[in-house]
């Protein structure tokens, strides 16, 4: 569905939250585009490798900056939310028609994040894994407490890490009561059980569950972003320094590892803190300091549904084959390396795809779910 917004809307919209979302929009669009697995492979060996290898998931206990893009973004789906709801509040909207609202849109994103991933080349799959069904089930936690007092969220967050750890540490299934081992572990039993398999990656379904403290943590800020509140970025910076402190501290001290693909504790508590002093970052210059609109990531912001579904269909399934044959066509004639041959084609897919982000921003046309 797509809505047509009106200048003073689009105005009025936190300028970090359409920076932080048009980021990691910008960073996922490059993703697909195959840029990152191209230069991995050419730096494997050298001075760079590090570097690259930050483009990609950690295997399982440590922590990169990839693992890092899904957590912020739901994080801000959780602050987008609390400025649309206080936005619905304001022109009285009744809670029966927000509630409808948004039951539609996890529906969506339901629908939309169980589609996206199954169709492969043995046959059809029914995946649990991918961000858009994950946040569908972390927007609604999120939504359906979003009026409980600030204190009692943040106990409901602390008790879903604690269920968490009870889940893991204590569950005692045969094959899969090895706490946190790969393909052995309660959320591997429970994947056998929705999905009647487990994920190569090592991936689970109740990563939700963790998680929805993200998007939780995501309301609770732009709650308190909209209350009057003195250094509202100070505020942030610090708690997110002390959910840093925490989340490593149970790492090292062997309380708890820090895991991405089954979102333990400790990862989800660091995670949240790095979104969260990033966001006061940016809410500190671009917000408080009134630094300059980045109109090159707010264009992918106003669209970040279109542009996710866009590459992972059209983009993945067809323009990025194309783009490389034709580059490749192209470029044959002067014979440079195949390495800058796939670069160049990433870049240009990327071009493609900003290109229809910008058409639409223009016509001020703003797909939503």
């Amino acid at each position: 569905m797509s809505t047509i917004l009106s200048s003073d809307d689009i105005k009025k919209r936190l300028s970090s939250l359409d920076f932080m979302r048009g980021f990691i929009m910008f960073l996922l669009t490059l993703e697909a585009t195959g840029l990152y697995n191209t230069l991995y492979k050419w730096s494997l060996g050298g001075p760079l490798e590090n570097l690259f290898i930050q483009f990609r998931h950690h295997p399982w206990n440590g922590l990169r900056f990839w693992d890092l893009i899904q957590p912020g973004f739901m994080f801000i789906a959780g602050t987008a939310m609390a400025y649309s709801l206080q936005s619905q509040a304001k022109k009285d909207i009744p809670t029966s028609t927000t509630t409808r609202k948004m039951l539609k849109r996890c529906g969506w994103l339901f629908f939309w994040g169980v589609l996206l991933y199954a169709v492969h080349e043995d046959g059809l799959s029914f995946e649990l894994w991918n961000v858009l069904t994950q946040l569908s089930f972390t927007l609604l936690v999120a939504y359906l407490i979003f009026k409980w007092k600030n204190n009692h969220q943040i106990i409901f967050c602390i008790a879903l890490l604690l269920l968490t750890e009870i889940l893991y540490r204590f569950s005692n299934v045969p094959d899969f009561n090895q706490t946190y081992v790969n393909h052995h572990n309660f959320g591997n039993y429970i994947d056998t059980l929705l999905m009647h398999k487990t994920s190569r990656g090592g991936w689970v379904a109740i990563n939700c569950l963790p998680t929805s403290v993200h998007t939780i943590a995501g309301a609770l800020m732009g709650k308190f972003l909209m209350g009057d509140h003195p250094k509202k970025e100070k505020s942030l910076f610090i708690i997110g320094i002390i959910l840093l402190a925490i989340g490593y501290a149970m790492d090292v001290l062997h309380i708890t590892p820090i895991i991405k693909r089954i979102a333990t504790s400790s990862f989800t508590i660091v995670s949240l803190g790095w979104c969260m002093a990033f966001f006061a970052i940016c809410y500190y210059l671009i917000d408080v300091k009134k630094g300059k609109d980045l109109m090159f990531f707010k264009v992918l912001s106003m669209n970040s549904i279109f542009i996710y579904l866009f590459f992972e269909t059209v983009g993945g399934g067809w323009l990025n084959h194309y783009m490389q044959l034709l580059v490749s066509g192209l470029l044959h004639p002067i014979s440079i390396p195949e390495i800058t041959t796939s670069i160049i084609a990433s870049i240009a897919v990327f071009a493609v795809e900003w290109g229809i982000c910008l058409f639409l921003f223009k016509k001020k046309i703003f797909f939503r779910l």
